[in-house]
């Protein structure tokens, strides 16, 4: 278990949201070595992952497969043709671990729970204001898979901006993240993601080019890689988390504390080789 969960745990969370942001290793790692830990306790864990709701079925009916078969499974749906840190080989490696720990007869199991899952849903969120609707049903879909269950506790991993519990952005386009939709605030720890620096894998708009408002933006028109990225604090080489924010940091979204993974480094699509060309 990372150092600091005795802290998190004193304040008795139902759901514990990691927000990151996405490319890393480590992140996914770090969840991963908090769900390992708990199920090993005995504890009854739901990781909710950042991936479609709509393809939520298909990564259940993986779920049930033999360890030889989840990996191709659930690439055909989560994986295949991505080339964002969401569809990065931490995280696939995150879920052949989960798995493999649930076969071994640990208490685990999964939900993808991103974007709406059905028309219901696009109808009964439809009048949020800007990004409303999306976060919406992100909270919707893991709460309705953690009531499902008997769970003892609740872990997402999440882009951080839908970790937050402040409004995002001002005036009509202001909108409530996940994290605010999800459950009452006491029933929720919320913990954002800070590094050391290092690289990683993101997606971003090539220079020069230019994409007229409400337009479609082209595949040609993104460019992934590994980044640099600037460190926000020196905390030591040891992963941990905390309540509270450490001095010299601001906490613009109202997260409960952080969540620290020291020098970070990038983390390529799963599926790179097979899918994308290198950048150029």
């Amino acid at each position: 278990m990372p150092v600091g969960w005795s802290v998190v745990a004193k304040k008795h969370p139902r759901f514990v949201i990691f927000g990151e942001i996405h490319g890393t290793r480590e992140a996914p790692v770090f969840v991963g070595d908090v769900a390992c830990a708990l199920a090993s306790r005995g504890e009854r864990i739901l990781v909710a992952i950042e991936h479609g709701a709509v393809n939520d079925e298909t990564f259940q009916a993986a779920w049930r497969l033999p360890p030889q078969s989840f990996g191709a499974a659930i690439t055909k749906v989560g994986w295949a043709g991505r080339r964002d840190g969401v569809a990065s080989r931490a995280m696939f490696d995150l879920l052949i671990r989960l798995h493999r720990l649930k076969s071994m007869g640990k208490p685990i199991a999964i939900v993808a729970f991103n974007g709406m899952r059905n028309d219901d849903q696009r109808r009964r969120f439809a009048d949020l204001p800007a990004q409303g609707p999306h976060e919406a049903a992100q909270a919707e879909n893991i709460r309705d898979a953690a009531n499902a269950g008997h769970y003892d506790r609740v872990l997402v991993l999440v882009g951080n901006l839908h970790a937050r519990k402040t409004m995002v952005g001002e005036g009509q386009d202001a909108f409530r993240p996940m994290a605010m939709q999800l459950a009452p605030a006491d029933q929720i720890v919320t913990l954002n993601m800070v590094t050391a620096g290092g690289t990683m894998w993101n997606c971003l708009m090539r220079p020069g080019v230019d994409i007229a408002a409400g337009e479609p933006i082209p595949d040609d028109a993104i460019e992934c890689a590994s980044r640099s990225t600037r460190g926000e604090a020196k905390l030591g080489s040891r992963p941990f988390m905390t309540i509270g924010t450490p001095d010299g940091l601001v906490n613009e979204g109202g997260y409960d504390g952080i969540f620290w993974l020291g020098r970070v480094n990038g983390s390529e699509p799963a599926l790179h080789n097979r899918f994308l060309r290198s950048p150029s």
